[in-house]
């Protein structure tokens, strides 16, 4: 049963997680919506890392485009020893941006990640946790194609899809505004 998440001023906390393999552009994503998108009000970007910048638990920053409600942000470790960690991170998740590489190197990660994002998420994954998947760095040259990508995953015409390219923001902020948009329709107005 889904509670709505208030803060001391009365605004309404959905949860968004950045879910995927390493290095598949989750922090970068969220880094280039920080840095680059105006008109949302944003906190300060929190980021646990170890010394090469890789995420070691999570990052997280909070976002608003004005009102009532906020966004608590976050992305997840990919690396597979922090699978715990994700479990964690994904607790209390209303929607989910599932980050997808499409160099044709990162296959088996892509399926690993999305294999366990829906065992930790079960039948709530889509139905009551929304998820929009980015298809990103659609900039390689060998990149597999939107639908060997969708095959891999076992994606249909049900998910909403978006090729990104994480490290200039192409297709990021409409990702982030879908699955903003999703999560506030079957939170808010059900």
């Amino acid at each position: 049963m889904f509670t709505i998440r208030r803060d001391t001023e009365g605004r309404i906390h959905l949860k968004l997680v950045f879910y995927g393999p390493s290095l598949g552009g989750k922090t970068t994503a969220l880094r280039w919506l920080y840095g680059k998108v105006e008109g949302l009000q944003k906190g300060e970007f929190t980021a646990i890392e170890d010394e090469t910048n890789r995420t070691l638990f999570f990052d997280y920053v909070p976002m608003s485009a004005g009102g009532r409600v906020l966004f608590d942000v976050f992305t997840v470790a990919g690396q597979k020893r922090h699978r715990h960690q994700r479990k964690v991170v994904l607790q209390g998740a209303d929607g989910i941006l599932f980050v997808a590489d499409s160099s044709p190197d990162q296959r088996e990660e892509n399926v690993e990640s999305f294999e366990e994002l829906k065992l930790f998420l079960g039948d709530a994954l889509g139905r009551e946790i929304p998820i929009v998947v980015m298809l990103n760095k659609r900039d390689l040259p060998n990149r597999m194609s939107r639908e060997e990508m969708l095959d891999l995953l076992g994606l249909g015409g049900n998910v909403p899809i978006y090729e990104t390219i994480a490290v200039q923001g192409v297709g990021v902020k409409r990702a982030f505004q879908a699955i903003a948009r999703e999560v506030i329709l079957k939170r808010l107005y059900k």
